[in-house]
């Protein structure tokens, strides 16, 4: 299993927690399992994600333009997320 670390700024995480739920559907037709959703103690608006997903061919695919990421953007995501692939 591949796992994508994922680190967002948003702008305010009440905000953009709602439109993250709303997406369990398309995170899990994506291959997507959510492993972790944390936030720094420094600054709750920082989240970190943590994703198992299935097959390597995943790591290949561009995140920033899927669907899923366009609408946490428009929920209040600053800037590009930092993304790493892990085995």
């Amino acid at each position: 299993m591949t796992h994508i670390l994922i680190r967002h700024k948003v702008a305010d995480f009440s905000r953009v927690k709602p439109v993250y739920d709303a997406h369990l559907t398309e995170r899990k037709k994506a291959g997507l399992s959510e492993k972790a959703l944390l936030r720094s103690i420094d600054n709750q608006n920082d989240v970190v994600l943590l994703f198992g997903s299935r097959g390597p061919q995943r790591r290949h695919k561009p995140l920033p333009s899927h669907p899923i990421c366009e609408g946490h953007a428009k929920a209040g995501v600053v800037g590009k997320p930092d993304i790493v692939f892990l085995s």
